[in-house]
């Protein structure tokens, strides 16, 4: 059976997933069903959970942020989030994220 998909607003750097435009600036508008937001917001937490490792690591100053596991999972849910955003979002989303040029990085690993 096929969800109805809704209008969402996404906050990248809040890691927000808005379903009222002005409830909070945002940065990309989406179309996506109930299981894709679960997806996406899946993503936001793991990122979130990764952020408090991150700041533990940043106490411990002798390892370097190219040798951090925690810095690749961040780098690689930020990928995540990007696609599922490109794939859901609207023409300015996708057009958006293409200058941004962080697809290349994502289609190369």
């Amino acid at each position: 059976m096929d969800q109805q998909k809704k209008t969402y607003y996404i906050s990248v750097g809040a890691g927000e997933i808005l379903s009222i435009p002005n409830a909070s600036p945002w940065d990309f508008k989406i179309e996506a069903n109930d299981d894709e937001i679960t997806r996406l917001r899946e993503i936001f937490d793991s990122s979130q959970d990764n952020s408090i490792d991150d700041f533990l690591r940043a106490h411990v100053p002798f390892v370097e942020y190219s040798h951090d596991p925690t810095n690749d999972q961040h780098d690689q849910n930020l990928l995540r989030i990007y696609s599922m955003i490109y794939e859901l979002g609207d023409q300015e989303a996708k057009q958006h994220i293409e200058n941004m040029g962080i697809l290349e990085s994502f289609k190369s690993e």
